[in-house]
């Protein structure tokens, strides 16, 4: 039945224009009253009639306008050394004008275009984390990449002070 019904989702959207209970904006954003578009689904031609409702209407129209999301996509850039930098640094200006959190998921990378979202991930335990790009640097030779205190945690590189990183910018 759900399979049937996934199938019936184009005129699920028709019955739903139709009936004025769905408007669109842009292409991510669809409202809909769920609770209204369940009962005219219900009534109208566009679902098939069973005796018994057999799922949850409401449900099902809630999958069609907003389906699970997919896996997101990443381009790897580059391996090499990651260091980080902590506490010591706290509330200085970044190279984007905010100020430096430790406890944020943020990074410095010399090039990268600030507000660039990568995974890093330890290449010795496996361990990523999402960080977002903020800062410039590292200046120091050999470094791709500057993690703050809270990155290098999810990262399990806080003993060491530095690892060998792979670097994915989030597509």
């Amino acid at each position: 039945m759900v399979e049937q019904l996934r199938r019936s989702g184009m005129r699920c959207v028709v019955a739903l224009a139709a009936a004025g209970l769905m408007t669109s904006g842009p292409v991510q954003a669809v409202q809909i009253d769920q609770a209204k578009a369940a009962e005219v689904l219900l009534q109208s031609e566009a679902l098939p009639q069973a005796e018994e409702p057999l799922v949850d209407v409401a449900e099902i129209v809630a999958d069609l306008v907003d389906p699970p999301e997919a896996e997101p996509s990443y381009l790897h850039l580059a391996d090499g050394e990651a260091s980080y930098y902590g506490r010591e640094l706290a509330g200085n200006r970044t190279a984007s004008g905010e100020r430096f959190d430790p406890h944020a998921l943020t990074a410095a990378h010399r090039t990268l275009p600030m507000g660039t979202k990568l995974r890093v991930t330890n290449k010795s335990n496996g361990k990523s984390v999402i960080v977002r790009i903020n800062d410039r640097g590292p200046f120091t030779r050999g470094r791709i990449i500057d993690v703050s205190l809270a990155a290098a945690r999810e990262i399990q590189m806080i003993r060491s002070g530095k690892a060998m990183v792979r670097l994915e910018q989030l597509m």
